[in-house]
């Protein structure tokens, strides 16, 4: 008879492997989902949430108890550049930040907690569409799916750490994301003649100096703020000064009250910056998620579950990522905790940052992210 551990860790590869090859957009995994529902609902009934996504409870429902298990469903668009002989066959678009992995991790551990059930707690399975930066979490919320829930757990993939590693950190493990944009609205003209202009080409560059003081001069040493400047358009040939410049970039913080500081320091730079080059600077500040924040119960509570899974032999308590996800959402409802998996191994080509066009993980972590959840499951179940 086969080893069970062998035959898990081939039906988590053989099922992210699927799934890798065909990345959708989020709130358009139709594909994605129905393989997903054909899994789950071979062990338990599902129902829809958040369009795409879906929820399915396993236990009894009058059990005391109910603890969320989340994965994300969406791929990115990116065109891979993996040369794996799973790569996307969409055109344009790629499992580039490991969502293929936690799908795969959930839905076989979710399979293995119904044929073992842990007494006394109802289990919830959430699939969740548009993680990356369009309201997945939110659209689930509203849908229920947070509804009677205690508390949740969800894992994310990081190449960031090696594998074996798993990151549990109490407070902001995540950061908040804000989306920056600066619209440089000017008068343009001839370059030969600048003088009868107000140019927002040198109001932009006087702007991208000036923003780069709010981390390093506006905020305080010892707060984490991160803004970036990553995307500036405006103009089209050498010899006209165009009427507009455009700057996008992004904000991230652990805390909302540094955000709000950020954000009133950009405003004031910018009305400083406009009415020293006669341009009218407008700001919008559009925020993608809210800080994610472990509670330090929760997070403990996985720290202990973790000493028993396989392959896990190291468990680091103050690691923190300026990156952002929506899971944020789901810890403002309920407690809970979300870990970092680590997925790095240069052995296999796991080097790559999380969104490159060559992003690898290495397959090892699938055994780890689904004992996670079966472990979680079995601790919370056990009481505090």
């Amino acid at each position: 008879m086969s080893d069970p551990a062998v035959q898990t860790r081939e039906q988590l590869v053989a099922l992210r492997r699927a799934l890798h090859r065909i990345p959708e957009l989020g709130f358009e995994e139709h594909a994605t989902s129905r393989l997903l529902r054909d899994e789950v609902g071979r062990y338990v009934p599902v129902r829809p949430v958040g369009g795409t996504g879906f929820v399915a409870d396993l236990g009894p429902a009058d059990a005391p108890r109910t603890l969320l298990l989340r994965a994300d469903m969406d791929g990115l668009p990116v065109a891979e550049e993996t040369g794996l002989d799973f790569a996307s066959t969409h055109p344009g678009r790629m499992h580039a930040c490991g969502h293929d992995c936690h799908m795969a991790a959930l839905v076989v551990a979710g399979r293995l907690i119904a044929q073992a059930p842990p007494a006394g707690l109802r289990v919830r399975l959430l699939f969740q569409p548009a993680e990356e930066g369009i309201g997945g979490a939110l659209r689930c919320i509203e849908d229920g799916a947070l509804e009677g829930v205690d508390a949740a757990f969800g894992v994310h993939v990081w190449t960031e750490l090696p594998t074996g590693t798993v990151a549990l950190t109490a407070g902001g493990i995540m950061a908040g994301v804000v989306e920056l944009t600066l619209r440089v609205r000017g008068r343009g003209g001839h370059g030969a003649m600048p003088h009868e202009t107000a140019d927002p080409v040198v109001a932009a560059a006087q702007l991208v100096l000036a923003l780069q003081t709010v981390a390093s001069r506006r905020v305080g040493p010892l707060v984490p703020v991160v803004l970036t400047l990553g995307a500036i358009q405006g103009g089209a040939a050498f010899n006209v000064i165009p009427d507009e410049v455009v700057i996008r970039g992004t904000v991230r913080t652990f805390a909302p009250e540094a955000a709000a500081d950020v954000e009133r320091h950009v405003r004031a730079i910018a009305a400083g910056v406009a009415a020293a080059t006669d341009t009218r600077i407008d700001v919008d500040w559009l925020a993608h998620c809210i800080p994610t924040m472990n509670d330090p119960g929760m997070a403990a509570l996985v720290a202990e579950a973790a000493a028993g899974v396989p392959g896990l032999d190291r468990v680091l308590t103050d690691y923190r990522t300026m990156a952002g996800e929506d899971f944020g959402y789901i810890l403002r409802e309920v407690p809970g905790c979300y870990a970092l998996v680590g997925c790095g191994n240069p052995a296999v080509g796991a080097t790559e940052p999380h969104h490159s066009p060559r992003f690898v993980v290495d397959e090892a972590a699938l055994s780890i992210a689904c004992g996670l959840h079966r472990a979680v499951a079995a601790r919370f179940a056990a009481g505090e």
